[in-house]
């Protein structure tokens, strides 16, 4: 899967960049990716699209089981593209939010 998030944490590292990308900005100690071992935002995030892209192809997969006739416990399927669409559907609210927040900064005044 291509990177869609290269752009955060630009260094390689998935840092916290200051002002224009130059650098580390000036709050960023003590942040919990500045530990070594510890988990960034970009990869916390890249883990939660692919269990929500692993979802869905289950579902799928479930669906298509089922129409083929390997298959045939109508609640498993459904609970399967159930789950899928829930997470999904936080997938999609964590990204609004983000969206939002995003809008924010730019409205600052600097």
């Amino acid at each position: 899967m291509a990177d869609p998030l290269g752009f955060i944490g630009g260094n390689g590292a998935g840092g916290v960049r200051g002002p224009a990308g130059l650098g580390p900005a000036s709050g960023a100690k003590g942040t919990p990716g500045d530990q070594p071992g510890s988990p960034t935002f970009r990869d916390t995030l890249m883990r939660n699209i692919d269990q929500v892209n692993q979802l869905q192809q289950d579902a799928t997969r479930a669906i298509e089981q089922l129409q083929t006739g390997e298959r045939s416990d109508v609640e498993g399927v459904i609970l399967a593209t159930q789950k899928a669409d829930l997470a999904f559907r936080a997938l999609q609210s964590v990204r609004n939010r983000m969206m939002e927040a995003l809008e924010e900064v730019k409205q600052m005044r600097v």
